[in-house]
């Protein structure tokens, strides 16, 4: 083939040409919405509300403290991608009680503790997005994210092929976290 010739094959996802592809059909989930609520104001509906009420395993809940808990990302970043969470369904930061606010930055400092002894991380990401126009997926309920960062983490896939590859599944990475948690107190 030609450079700038067009094969048919071209026209038709899944007809072997010569490009090497890595399919990741799980993220639709997140693009179409799968588990964000339908009307942000209704806490029965959210995620971060529901998910305290399962079982650790099953919720993918790392660590659960009196006014916050840890939980995996269902659609990580990086592998070990975790966020701290208030019980409580606030939207903002400045909702948070002392005590809340005392809380997820101590169960964010003890993930990031965990994380440098489980997988040795060469760097963090930590962040929270208020509001959906600042980019917060579930607007409706405060997150705070904890990103690992791998020397090398980010090539080509992220920025071209809008693909990340995560070398261990998520109830795996759960269980090594939850077994190995480090606590301050």
């Amino acid at each position: 083939m030609e450079p700038g010739e067009v094969h048919e094959s071209f026209e038709y996802a899944g007809v072997p040409d010569q490009f090497q592809r890595l399919w990741t059909p799980h993220r639709m989930a997140y693009i179409q919405g799968e588990n964000k609520p339908s009307t942000p104001d209704r806490g029965h509906e959210c995620p971060f509300c529901r998910v305290p009420g399962l079982p650790d395993d099953e919720g993918l809940v790392v660590h659960r403290g009196e006014l916050a808990y840890v939980v995996m990302n269902l659609y990580p970043y990086s592998p070990g991608h975790l966020l701290v969470c208030p019980y409580r369904h606030v939207a903002d930061f400045t909702e948070l009680t002392r005590d809340e606010m005392m809380q997820v930055g101590r169960l964010s400092r003890e993930a990031m503790t965990t994380l440098r002894a489980v997988s040795g991380p060469a760097g963090f990401n930590l962040g929270m997005n208020q509001g959906a126009v600042a980019g917060a997926g579930i607007a409706a309920h405060l997150h705070q994210h904890i990103v690992p960062r791998f020397q090398g983490d980010s090539n080509f896939l992220p920025i071209i092929g809008q693909t990340r590859a995560l070398p261990q599944l998520l109830g795996d990475t759960r269980t090594l976290l939850a077994d190995n948690w480090r606590s301050d107190a």
